[in-house]
């Protein structure tokens, strides 16, 4: 079962990585969905205990795995979620303001849009000392 959960573990690491170095915004969202996965199914197989009960023993004395790891692993699933939502909102907007998610076009937009702006400031007249007068 620990083998299982490695080879698990190692296809959803590798996929996500392989997502995030995609040049599209929404590959490389679903590429971090995939590593935070990856990382909480890791929690939850280092807390495995075989052969124990989850939380309430069957009969008195018998051991039971550890609940700390249950619960940090739900809280990073909702932190998770938050996240994804987040970032799936800011994609969105991105995408409709820039005409596509090509993270490469977006890159070479804020680029432009930068040495636009310079150049605006630097075609503005300098203020003389009458101007800052009479202001």
């Amino acid at each position: 079962m620990t083998l299982l959960f490695a080879v698990v573990v190692g296809v959803l690491f590798g996929s996500g990585v392989y997502l995030m170095l995609k040049a599209d915004l929404f590959r490389v969202i679903v590429g971090m969905v995939l590593v935070s996965n990856a990382a909480n199914l890791t929690l939850m197989a280092a807390g495995l205990s075989r052969g124990q009960e989850p939380n309430y023993p069957l009969r008195a004395g018998q051991p039971v795995s550890d609940p700390l790891v249950q619960a940090m692993t739900l809280t990073a699933i909702v932190i998770g979620f938050a996240v994804t939502a987040l970032l799936l909102s800011l994609a969105f907007r991105v995408y409709t303001t820039q005409d596509g998610a090509d993270l490469d076009a977006i890159s070479r937009a804020e680029t432009t849009a930068e040495i636009e702006a310079e150049a605006r400031i630097a075609a503005e007249p300098e203020p003389t000392e009458r101007d800052e007068v009479s202001a």
